[in-house]
């Protein structure tokens, strides 16, 4: 068992918050998962997040300008292999494909970290969500040999390929990142460390639904991670919030990762780069797939404001990543507000 995934026991669910709905036999939105209308505040500008291209030798003004700005970019020319997207996306389908009963064979277990089930945030929402997802850290090869006794391979390796390459591509985007805030490679080398994180891969599937405006695919919400890197198929549904915009769609590009500023890299910049919330609406009556990939420090890394000059003072105390993730766990929305100074 992973330190972050013992963090999370701490916290364990009561199984109607971790079982999904069973999407293939509704022909209607039930009223548990019936919103309420969720389109007021979008953005009418045809406004677009950044896009960084990695090859760029101004990267790391680019970067630092985008986190500053908006918490999110896409990023280009990242050096992840399009054909090993595509093998991830294809095992996704086939996993959330499988009969309802036979995904729950693989369901996450109530102090559990890993498998199938609703997503982490369900519990501080009185609708359910549209979603289901299945959680990978490390090797998934448990509750793959549920799924498929005799076929489980396969999606073991492509999920643990998959992993090591968004590893090796977060280090690098946290580097940019940390010499946006001008850290020393000393300071960088305490935050990014290549043997020592807390890493999760999340495959998120919105199931084809009968009335897409009446529900919510993933409710507003800020990630934990320093960041996260998404990849999303083809159909729209991914927004995030700016201040004095409103919600904004981030559409996908072909071939492009969205890279998005969480709750522990906000801290560590003293509030410089925001945390960014972000939601998936459902815009078409298909299934849509993402991958979300967060990267943090290792449990017992203890995160504080880092990029201070002398005129600043920080404005969040020192906070492990697990008490962190436990204060998380406990209250959402106020997570941050809870350890401002």
């Amino acid at each position: 068992m992973s330190a972050l995934s013992e963090a999370y026991r701490d916290h364990p669910l009561h199984l109607h918050h971790i079982i999904p709905l069973d999407f293939d036999s509704v022909r209607t939105v039930p009223d548990s998962h019936v919103w309420p209308t969720s389109h007021a505040f979008e953005s009418d500008d045809q406004l677009s997040i950044p896009t960084v291209d990695l090859m760029d030798p101004d990267a790391v003004k680019l970067v630092g300008h985008a986190c500053e700005t908006w918490g999110v970019f896409q990023v280009i020319n990242h050096g992840i292999p399009l054909d090993i997207i595509d093998e991830v996306e294809s095992e996704a389908r086939r996993l959330f494909s499988l009969p309802t009963g036979h995904k729950l064979k693989a369901l996450r277990s109530p102090g559990g970290a890993t498998g199938y089930g609703l997503a982490r945030i369900s519990p501080f929402f009185s609708k359910k969500m549209w979603h289901e997802g299945f959680t990978v850290m490390g090797s998934p090869v448990d509750h793959a040999r549920e799924l498929w006794p005799n076929d489980y391979q396969r999606f073991c390796d492509v999920m643990e390929d998959y992993q090591k390459k968004m590893k090796e591509l977060a280090i690098t985007l946290m580097h940019l990142i940390l010499k946006s805030l001008d850290l020393s490679e000393e300071e960088i080398s305490k935050v990014v460390s290549p043997g020592g994180a807390s890493t999760a891969l999340q495959l998120n599937s919105y199931p084809f639904c009968p009335d897409p405006s009446r529900v919510m695919g993933l409710a507003p919400h800020t990630d934990t991670s320093l960041l996260t890197i998404l990849y999303q198929s083809t159909i729209n549904g991914l927004e995030i919030f700016k201040d004095g915009v409103g919600w904004v769609l981030v559409s996908p590009t072909n071939g492009s990762l969205v890279v998005n500023v969480g709750d522990l890299l906000h801290i560590l910049s003293n509030a410089q780069f925001p945390s960014v919330l972000h939601r998936v609406v459902l815009k078409e009556k298909q299934q849509r797939l993402s991958l979300a990939y967060f990267y943090s420090p290792p449990t017992d890394f203890h995160v504080s404001p880092l990029a201070l000059n002398p005129a600043q003072i920080p404005l969040y105390r020192s906070v492990s990543v697990r008490e962190y993730i436990h204060i998380k766990a406990k209250n959402v929305e106020k997570a941050l507000s809870l350890i401002r100074i």
